[in-house]
This record gives C-alpha cells, sequence and structure tokens, in this order.
C-alpha cells in the first residue's frame, strides 16, 4: 500500500495520478475532503489505461494535524508520500507518523528543519527509508545541477560558478502563497527564514545581502520580463560545497505584473499576526489569477554552471510545476519500492540518480530538458548560448 497524504491538492493529485499510470500500488488517497479528489486517479480513466482501477485505490479522510486520523492513514503503508502542507506547519509530523507505522517515507518539501529534527532524536531506525525534498524545487532542482557537474567532469577547466532561476506563470496554492511569504521573510513563521533572502555563495561561504531585488529584469528562456527575488537555499548551499563551487546565486522568478507590483509593496505591508499573513496569502492568490487570464501557464527553471573555458545552462520546460513535483515524488517511490535507494535518511537531489531522474521525467511528458552551451565566466545572463541537445 502507498499512502499519497494530501491527494486532493494540486501535487498531489499528480503524484497519485503518475503511481497510478506506472502501476504502483494499491493506492491510499488521503485528504480532509475525500470529496475532492479528482476522479480520474481511481476511477475508469484510469482503468481503462490498463495501469489503475477502483480496485486499486481507496480514498481516506485524513487530517495531518490529528494524531489519531494520521496513524490510521499510515497504518499498514508500505510507503506514505506527504504532498501536504505548508511545510512549516507540518514540519516532521508525516515523517514521524509514518515510521512510527513501520513505512518508508517521501516528502516533495520537508528540507533541512525536518532533516535536522529526525537527525537528533534518531528518529529513523534500521532498514527505514526516508526521502526528503522530492519535488521540482528543492529536489528536481538540485539533480539538474549535479547532472551539469557530472558533464563538466568531461572538461579540463573545471566549473566553479552557478547561477539559477526558477518560476513561471502560474496558479499558487494556499501552501505555494504561504511558501512564497517565507521566501521573501515576510512573517515567517515561528522567526525561521525559508533560506536566507538576498544572500549568495562567494568564495565558499554564505554571504549576506550580497545581491538585490531585480524588479523588471530580462532572463534568457523566459518570454517576458520578471521580478527576480534572490534566495540562497539550503539546497544550494548543499550543492556547493559537495560540489565544491565558489560562487553560487539562486533567483526565484516571478513574471505576472500583478504579482511584482504586490511584492514591491509586501515589506510595507503588516504581517505580524496570522491573520494578517493569511490576508497576504489570498493577495498572492488573487494576483496570479489576475496575471494568469488569457495566457497560457508556464514554468522554467533554468541552471547555468560555468567555469573559466566554459559554461554550460541547463533548461526545464514544464507547463505545470505542481505536475511536475508530483512526478518527482512518484519518480522516488519507485526508485524506493525497487531497491534504488538505499535505507536511512537523505535528500533526494542528493540520493537519485540525475540521468535516471531526468530521463523518466522526460518519458513521462512532465518536462522537457535541454542543455545548452556557451564560452567561459559571465553572460549568464546574455541569451548568446547555442543547444547541444537533451539532458
Amino acid at each position: 500500500m502507498i499512502g499519497v497524504l494530501g491527494a486532493s491538492g494540486a501535487v498531489g493529485h499528480h503524484a497519485a495520478t503518475a503511481l497510478a499510470r506506472a502501476g504502483a500500488g494499491p493506492l491510499r488517497l488521503g485528504a480532509r475532503r475525500p470529496d475532492a479528489i479528482r476522479a480520474e486517479v481511481i476511477g475508469e480513466e484510469a482503468g481503462q489505461a490498463g495501469t489503475a482501477s477502483r480496485a486499486k485505490a481507496e480514498t481516506r479522510r485524513v487530517d495531518a494535524l490529528e494524531a489519531a486520523s494520521l496513524a490510521e492513514f499510515c497504518a499498514d503503508c508500505r510507503v506514505v508520500v506527504n504532498c501536504a502542507g505548508p511545510s512549516y506547519a507540518l514540519k516532521d509530523t508525516v515523517a514521524r507518523a509514518a515510521l512510527d507505522a513501520g513505512a518508508d517515507y517521501v516528502d516533495v518539501l520537508g528540507d533541512d528543519p525536518v532533516h535536522e529534527a529526525l537527525t537528533a532524536d534518531r528518529a529513523v531506525p534500521a532498514g527505514r527509508t526516508v526521502v526528503l525534498s522530492a519535488g521540482t524545487v528543492p529536489g528536481l532542482s538540485l539533480l539538474v545541477h549535479r547532472r551539469l557537474a557530472e558533464l563538466a567532469e568531461e572538461d579540463p577547466a573545471r566549473a566553479t560558478r552557478l547561477v539559477a532561476y526558477a518560476g513561471g506563470l502560474e496558479r499558487a496554492t494556499e501552501t505555494v502563497a504561504a511558501d512564497i511569504l517565507l521566501s521573501l521573510n515576510v512573517g515567517g513563521a515561528g522567526g525561521e527564514p525559508y533560506g536566507h533572502p538576498l544572500a549568495a555563495w562567494r568564495d565558499g561561504r554564505r554571504v549576506p545581502r550580497a545581491l538585490r531585488v531585480d524588479e523588471s529584469a530580462e532572463v534568457p528562456h523566459y518570454p517576458q520580463r520578471v521580478a527576480l527575488q534572490p534566495l540562497l537555499t539550503a539546497e544550494l548551499e548543499r550543492g556547493a560545497r559537495a560540489t565544491g563551487l565558489a560562487d553560487a546565486e539562486w533567483y526565484n522568478v516571478f513574471p505576472g505584473t500583478q504579482v511584482r507590483a504586490l511584492f514591491t509593496a509586501l515589506p510595507t505591508l503588516p504581517a505580524d499576526t496570522p491573520e494578517q499573513r493569511r490576508e497576504l496569502v489570498r493577495r498572492i492568490i488573487r494576483a496570479g489569477e489576475i496575471d494568469l487570464a488569457g495566457t497560457e501557464p508556464y514554468y522554467r527553471l533554468v541552471l547555468t554552471l560555468s567555469g573559466p573555458d566554459r559554461r554550460r545552462t541547463a533548461v526545464v520546460r514544464a507547463d505545470d510545476s505542481y505536475r511536475l513535483t508530483g512526478a518527482v515524488a512518484a519518480h522516488t517511490v519507485r526508485a524506493l519500492t525497487d531497491g534504488r535507494v538505499p535505507s536511512g535518511l537523505h535528500f533526494a537531489g542528493d540520493v537519485l540518480t540525475p540521468a535516471e531522474a531526468i530521463e523518466d521525467l522526460t518519458r513521462s511528458g512532465a518536462a522537457e530538458f535541454s542543455v545548452y552551451e556557451g564560452e567561459g565566466h559571465g553572460g549568464e545572463r546574455a541569451g548568446d548560448d547555442f543547444e547541444d541537445g537533451e539532458l
């Protein structure tokens, strides 16, 4: 039994659908309102594809903040996949419930606070497996970084610098909008920043306030002007250390004019109380809906790894980042159940095989991957790279 928590949400729906199409399961699909779980995951459409049927999936009401409800959901599961959020509210709650039930665990978020909490009291018993950050960002972002590093090993000049852009024109769910607030360090829950806004990796260490917000920038592979919000994530720091980078920068990308205008105003808006933060979440969601009116949604993940003589840019193009995150989660579950992930506590970006994951995501249609080549450091935003083929 594979339990998918948050199966009625944007990510959980796609994770469950990807697992069903891959013939994984049986599936237990959990949500606060089971009737909101879309029928194609468990219904005739999936069954006609020969990959799932009503007999292979069940729905359950579950509240991740109710211990008894969560324990009942996790019981008898081989793997529990957490697609619910926001991550700062759940922290390690679902992971511990899954482990208590004897299940392995995959979380599309989780990131360093959950890793630290589970490590502190050795919560992952021998023989059990926990994989955190099994989504697009974090997760796939580190896998693409590692894939570029593998390609750079072929070059005599070692790559030393990474510049990354992530974002697009999409609707924002409540979970995503709440995490956006944290990434901007606006009304951060518990006083904990979601990464380090405006920081960069310089000469092998974190440098606070090294970068600035750009409210109207041109970035290659994005079809319109965008706002750039620098954020040095924990994953980027880990990746920089692991690959020996001297310098690294990360930018969250926001193309929509309404969203960009709202972010400009955010520092002046009240965000001290839960109700004030909820109102900001609602405003982010509304701004995104206005920006999307009459346009096609898109998402891009653009990473450039460079050295003195050569640079490579990987571009991930997707119509829906929620579908892409669900596909990464499903790939992680299948790698785990197939024995390709060792027991213990891991981040997905560290433990999955980059080329294997990218091939699977491409084959599923969740995203397109390309790699481009150019010459030397600098020019990461000049747009003069030439395409070298699929990543």
